[in-house]
This record gives structure tokens, C-alpha cells and sequence, in this order.
């Protein structure tokens, strides 16, 4: 099986539940055997099991430390990018309550082609990289979205080889296709030509 972040060669790594995943031997990618995939309505029909509502303390909890982090990096007059902003789009109404200028998209819920004619000084995808079928098409066009100095912020949890892999609980959701180690982060940066790459936890901040 292709890599569908580098397009190298991969190996198997583990078959849990008659599933099988591969890792990718140049960027070090984790992915679902693409058999596995879902079907586009099976896929949002899971999304809309997601209880995503904007008004949910907890919800806004999970995603200050990337609210914090664009306020503290960008002021109001930035123009920034909610991409797969879900059918709860909590960062983007954090955001617009203190001013800001940020656009929405999701091919979901918020199918707006013209969002992606314009480019943003900061991209936030919050727990979204984990869904890419394509990841090479979708970082691609990320890179392309943003501006020079821009930010591009990812949310989602990092793999270290001191997780069992069978018994980790983030694989499970069916529609978690590809995982990514600091390893496959740092290549991200590398071979897009990003300035800096810093990762927070399971933020990972990539600077063009």
C-alpha cells in the first residue's frame, strides 16, 4: 500500500479486528487500509453522532489552548480559516465573540468553495487531520491557503511508540483513517518548506 501523505512504500503494522494498518518507512504515517474507509454518508452520518454544541463548557475547554494561542499570536484584523469546522464550529464562535475575522469550511457542513479562493494568516484544524483520506491532496492545499508567516495549527493526537497501538482508544473511531508520530510532523514541515514546526502536546504549530 501507497503512503497517501509521502506516496513511499509502507509496511504492515498491525491488524486489530480484522483491520489492517500500515506504516509508512519515510514518513512514518500510520494508515487504515483504505478498504476500511467509510462511504461519504456512512462518514457523516458518524459526525452527526458528535455532540458538538457551541455552547458546551467542555467543548470550549478542549479547544482554549488553540484560542489562546491564535489570540496571543494574531490580532483581530488577521484573517483566518476554520477548516473542517464541523457542524459545531466552537473555535470559530470563540473567536468572532472577541472580533475576529474567521471563515468556515467543512465538506460537510460548510461546503463553501469560495472560502478556499482566498489566503489566511492562520488555518486552525482542530481534530480533522486524523480524517484525511488524501492527506498529500489536503496538505497541499493547506500550504497553498496560506499566507507567507502565516500559521497553520493541528489538533490531534500524536502516536509515540510507548502507546500500544491495540488497545489505543483514538484508532477505534472508524472515521480515524491516518495518524501521524512527531516523525511524520517534522517531514510535514520539511518537505513543505515550513519555517518552524513546534508541537504543544497534541497541537502542532507549523509556521510558513
Amino acid at each position: 500500500m501507497q503512503c497517501t501523505l509521502c506516496e513511499s512504500k509502507t509496511v504492515e503494522f498491525s491488524e486489530i479486528n480484522n483491520k489492517k494498518y500500515f506504516r509508512c518507512v519515510t514518513c512514518d504515517g500510520i494508515l487504515l487500509d483504505r478498504k476500511h474507509f467509510l462511504s461519504p454518508e456512512d462518514e457523516k452520518r458518524r459526525y452527526l453522532l458528535h455532540q458538538n454544541d457551541v455552547n458546551d463548557p467542555g467543548y470550549q475547554e478542549f479547544v482554549l489552548p488553540l484560542v489562546q494561542s491564535i489570540i496571543e499570536n494574531f490580532d483581530s484584523t488577521s484573517e483566518g480559516l476554520d477548516f473542517g469546522s464541523g457542524s459545531g464550529p466552537v473555535i470559530t464562535t470563540m473567536l468572532r465573540e472577541k472580533e475576529y475575522t474567521i471563515s468556515t469550511y467543512d465538506p460537510f457542513f460548510d461546503l463553501q468553495p469560495k472560502v478556499l479562493e482566498r489566503k489566511y494568516d492562520y488555518i486552525i484544524c482542530c481534530e480533522v487531520i486524523e480524517h484525511f483520506y488524501n492527506p498529500k491532496k489536503e496538505f497541499d492545499l493547506l500550504y497553498n491557503l496560506l499566507k507567507p508567516g502565516g500559521s497553520l495549527y493541528c489538533k490531534t493526537k500524536i502516536y509515540y511508540s510507548s502507546i500500544n497501538f491495540g488497545k489505543w482508544w483514538y484508532k477505534n473511531d472508524p472515521t480515524h483513517v491516518f495518524f501521524y508520530s512527531e516523525d511524520t510532523m517534522n517531514w510535514i514541515a520539511k518537505n513543505y518548506s515550513y519555517q518552524s514546526l513546534e508541537i504543544h502536546q497534541n497541537i502542532s504549530i507549523f509556521k510558513k
